[in-house]
């Protein structure tokens, strides 16, 4: 039975013509993309050991060398076939890597046998296998020679994608409302501290991560990096308190705006809004702004709550001591009854 032979381009997606960067780059965006540890799709697994592999043979000239030599249609395309079977008598040049057939009487090149691609058997009337070339027809170099037990590639030194990595990120209330880029020393791979510039998307909230593609551990053996994962953690702020998306901000109000109602401006991370305090406002009463909180990129934005916080005035003039003192006696209501 014929032993099929695996094709290392078809498996990197590259050319056979492929240069040495763009092999390495082929592999670089494969391997990310399948993964074991990203990818958790049936097969990925699979796909990320064939990936290696033939990144392992491709990525050493010797070994890329032999494996062009034993797998002459590697890498080849349907026209290269179909564009063989006619070049035969007509005195056309053999394709780069193909060994031409036996020379007819005047010079010019006789049919050619040609193996099938992936070494299929062809029908029956053509050449079987005992007339292919096979490893004994052509000529041994050194590299040729049986590998010893400490020529063969150890599994350590396959190419291994670098652990992602996590680290704790402060983010102020307002960066996170607005958007902004910021840039952060963490400690790096090699322990020794490393800036970092980072995107921070409008409406990130706490808890939720940043990733930072590449900044991760190196790979071993020719393998991408992994990623850097950022967690956000939104940082105390004096005026504001998140809780979710929503948003929690204190007004201070004065005991007549509270008692009459009247119309005050708010702070908020957005700017300032104006808002109009109900009358007989006590505090601890809250008045919600729907859609002033942190902006969702995904959906419906949270809620500012505004939270009354009634301030009486530490100083007080004569004449508005005798105000309160009239109020005193002309009220009659009793909170403590309430």
């Amino acid at each position: 039975m014929p032993v099929e032979t695996r094709d290392y381009y078809a498996d990197l997606g590259v050319p056979r013509t492929a240069r040495s960067e763009e092999v390495r780059r082929a592999y670089r965006n494969l391997a990310r993309r399948h993964h074991p540890d990203v990818n958790r799709e049936p097969g990925a697994e699979e796909r990320f050991k064939a990936i290696a592999e033939a990144y392992q043979v491709l990525s050493d000239p010797r070994r890329r060398r032999d494996y062009d030599a034993s797998c002459g249609w590697c890498g080849a395309t349907a026209d290269d076939w179909l564009g063989s079977l006619f070049q035969g008598g007509l005195g056309s040049p053999p394709a780069p890597g193909r060994q031409a057939g036996p020379q007819a009487p005047g010079g010019q090149a006789g049919p050619q046998r040609r193996q099938p691609p992936y070494n299929q058997p062809g029908p029956r009337d053509q050449p079987g296998p005992r007339d292919q070339p096979g490893p004994r027809d052509r000529p041994r170099s050194n590299d040729d020679r049986p590998r010893s037990n400490d020529d063969r590639p150890r599994s350590n030194d396959q190419a291994r994608a670098g652990a992602d990595s996590q680290a704790g990120f402060a983010v102020a209330v307002e960066d996170a409302y607005h958007g902004a880029r910021r840039t952060i020393t963490l400690p790096g791979p090699a322990g020794r501290p490393r800036q970092y510039t980072v995107d921070v998307p409008a409406g990130v909230a706490e808890g939720q991560r940043i990733r930072l593609a590449g900044q991760g551990s190196p790979g071993t053996g020719g393998g991408p990096s992994g990623d850097l994962y950022l967690v956000v953690h939104l940082s105390p702020h004096p005026r504001y308190k998140v809780h979710g998306r929503d948003i929690v901000v204190e007004l201070p109000v004065t005991p007549w705006e509270a008692a009459l109602g009247a119309p005050v401006q708010v702070q908020t991370p957005g700017g300032p809004v104006r808002l109009d305090v109900p009358p007989g406002s006590s505090s601890g009463r809250r008045l919600r702004l729907p859609g002033l909180g942190l902006p969702n990129p995904r959906g419906v934005a949270g809620d500012l709550h505004v939270k009354v916080r009634i301030v009486v005035p530490p100083n007080l003039s004569g004449r508005e001591r005798r105000l309160y003192a009239e109020l005193a006696v002309a009220s009659t209501a009793d909170p403590r009854s309430l």
